[in-house]
């Protein structure tokens, strides 16, 4: 730690009022001793970390990290702010910043002296020296250990004795067994393993093992963490897990071998709900195992969880509807790809070929047209019953899938479509997580996930699909069917409009998928109108990427190093359909990337819908061009969205510089590095 934190590193009167200026004024400091080679691009990397999730910890912490190959080895820069800074914390700014700057491949030593740092930073004593610290030596000889902080005395970390149950009688007696009397056994402890984990695996993972450690102590629990970091990771004994009453999973990426846990009452939260309410997830443990809410055997995790306790509805309702809509874009991709092939190859007939396992011929390019089609369509097939399944799943784990597939089967049933399959698999999580909470003898606890839920959840999804909900559903189905078949001039602009925005709104984030998810929606039933919608959507979702691209190459002077070196890519992700090629850019200047993305997103939309270009492939870019009906338009659709697009962020750009914005001293290097290459005009 000697080496990582310096009196030049520690600024103990922080000025900066956002932080983007608090991480780039530090920042500053370590490009000054050269401990970062590229401001821009070192910033960049902590502003796609902090767009992963906020870095602020109750308490007045702020800890903006990242590992990143602008970094020439582990630094920790210190920042001390009088008004606070707001990082995103529940309980208001931080006014103590701690910037970590890992190398991209930084050694197994150095990433364990950080998370010492990430561990101290949960040490009341520890943060009320900081504040106290009168000068910028004296922090950074506290940040190294080399001050000593006072605390109260320590407790093992693995473990605390239990107290004496309320009213035991050896409780408060030290006596002994009088003759022929047995001594009473102390109560057994209560007993949770953890696993902390964090994107990084700097900070959070090990902050949050430390405050579940803390809280355990206050609660005489027997607590025993895993923790999961960029250093590796001890697996738990397997003994020790065994011995458990339940299990905390405080995590941001999915736990490595989760499968150990299985069969234990478990609570499954993000990283920072470990750090920010320990004690509450292990009420909430000890509620589990008291009800006998066990985890099906090698539960593996769902793609979102069902969100913390602090999140509003609408927050959980997202992360339940994204989760069915992650594991049904493959699905969708290679059904929807599969079909278009066929229709490309066999013609628009080959909808009316026979089944190919009664009739292939192996020199007919038709049957094999047929073969591509039959099979795309029975994997487009399972679109609605995989969208209602993993939705079930994101809200109620594994013992969701039965009777959320149940139910998104029967929407197909009845014609009730896409709109059929999100009721039922939010139907489907409901009455799951509702029988969850039936306290059930100890004998059938066992049966609960594999036979019981199964059983009850699947008859009343099966009651309430068929004979109640859905119905309305396919009525309202329909309805949208037929309005998006007499779509047509101002409406149709309108609506694509909408699409683009909301397309290149969080360039692959939730909005963008509800977009996209409604689109392939309508391939499952194509009709002209949303063939149309699955047009305008993928033509607007490849406008950011390829205008970043666009920018990086007509202006490159506005532009980092690392940008110009992304912009090179994003010309295939562009092309490609892969919208995320954006974030880089607009991770480090939001506030003119996002704008531009959007406005050229529905130039694209309303553009692709006048000129009624069709689709009916559901991704591919330029790959699938020969598959568009109008392909020409759509094309120049999507060159006027990009251009516009790149012609705004070069002119926000531009603004920035002439409102006399100083350039960085980086910034000034790679403006130096471009001088001698042509620009086009």
């Amino acid at each position: 730690m000697s080496d990582m934190i310096t009196a030049d590193l520690v600024d103990l009167g922080l000025a900066a009022d956002t932080k983007e200026t608090a991480a780039r004024s530090l920042a500053e400091r370590m490009v000054a001793i050269g401990r970062v080679t590229d401001l821009d691009g070192f910033l960049a990397d902590v502003a796609a970390r902090e767009a992963q999730m906020p870095t602020g910890l109750d308490g007045g912490i702020g800890i903006p990290h990242c590992r990143s190959a602008h970094v020439t080895e582990p630094t920790l820069a210190f920042g001390r702010s009088a008004d606070g800074i707001d990082f995103g914390a529940t309980d208001g700014p931080a006014d103590l910043i701690f910037l970590i700057a890992a190398p991209a491949g930084a050694d197994d030593a150095h990433l364990a002296i950080l998370s010492s740092l990430a561990r101290q930073l949960m040490n009341a004593e520890f943060t009320a020296a900081l504040r106290a610290a009168g000068d910028a030596d004296t922090a950074a000889a506290l940040i190294r250990g080399d001050a000593s902080v006072e605390a109260g005395p320590a407790r093992s970390d693995a473990s605390v004795e239990a107290a004496p149950a309320p009213g035991d009688a050896s409780a408060g007696a030290d006596r002994a067994a009088e003759p022929g009397e047995a001594e009473e056994a102390p109560p057994a402890p209560f007993r949770i393993v953890a696993v902390t984990s964090c994107p990084t695996g700097i900070a959070h993972t090990y902050m949050a093992a430390e405050s579940l450690r803390n809280a355990a102590r206050d609660a005489d629990v027997e607590l025993v963490v895993e923790t999961q970091g960029s250093a590796g990771f001890t697996r738990l004994a397997p003994a020790v897990i065994a011995a458990a009453d339940a299990v905390i999973f405080a995590h941001d990426v999915p736990v490595r071998e989760k499968e150990r846990f299985g069969g234990k009452p478990a609570v499954d939260v993000g990283v920072k709900a470990g750090i920010n309410r320990p004690g509450e997830l292990i009420t909430e443990a000890r509620g589990k195992s008291e009800r006998g809410e066990i985890s099906a055997p090698g539960a593996v995790p769902p793609v979102d969880r069902t969100g913390e306790a602090g999140e509003g509805y609408g927050t959980r309702l997202r992360k339940w509807l994204m989760s069915g809509v992650s594991y049904m874009v493959p699905f969708v991709a290679a059904g929807g790809l599969l079909i278009a092939i066929g229709f490309a190859v066999g013609g628009y007939t080959i909808n009316k070929a026979p089944s190919v396992a009664e009739h292939f011929v192996w020199t007919d390019h038709t049957s094999w047209a047929a073969l591509l089609f039959q099979t795309g369509s029975l994997a487009f097939a399972f679109l609605v019953p995989v969208l209602a399944g993993f939705i079930a799943y994101g809200m109620a784990d594994r013992p969701g899938l039965v009777p959320g597939f149940v139910g998104g089967s029967i929407a197909l049933t009845i014609n009730a479509g896409f709109l059929g399959g999100l009721a039922a698999g939010l139907i489907a999580g409901g009455v799951v997580m509702a029988v969850q909470r039936v306290r059930v003898p100890a004998v059938l606890r066992g049966i609960m996930p594999v036979v019981v839920i199964p059983l009850i959840s699947s008859a009343v999804v099966g009651f309430l699909m068929f004979l109640v909900v859905g119905k309305p559903i396919a009525s309202l189905q329909r309805a949208l069917t037929d309005w998006l078949n007499g779509l047509s001039g101002a409406n149709a602009v309108i609506l694509g409009v909408v699409l683009g925005l909301m397309m290149c709104f969080d360039l692959g984030g939730p909005l963008n998928k509800v977009a996209y998810a409604f689109a392939v929606g309508g391939l499952a039933n194509p009709t002209d109108g949303s063939l149309k919608v699955m047009a305008a959507t993928m033509a607007a979702g490849m406008v950011p990427p390829l205008a970043m691209a666009l920018a990086t190459t007509v202006r490159g002077r506005l532009f980092t190093r690392t940008e110009r070196e992304n912009g090179k890519a994003a010309w295939v992700l562009g092309a490609s359909f892969i919208t995320e090629g954006a974030i880089p850019f607009a991770a480090a200047d939001p506030l003119r990337v996002i704008p531009a993305s959007m406005a050229g997103g529905a130039v694209t939309g309303a553009l692709s819908m006048a000129f009624g270009c069709t689709l009916r492939a559901p991704h591919g870019g330029v790959f699938v061009i020969p598959l568009i009906g109008s392909p020409f338009l759509c094309l120049l659709a999507i060159a006027a969205g990009t251009a516009v697009s790149a012609g705004l962020v070069i002119l926000l750009k531009g603004m920035r510089r002439t409102d006399g914005e100083a350039p960085s001293p980086a910034r000034a290097d790679a403006a130096e590095d471009t001088a001698a290459v042509p620009v086009a005009a």
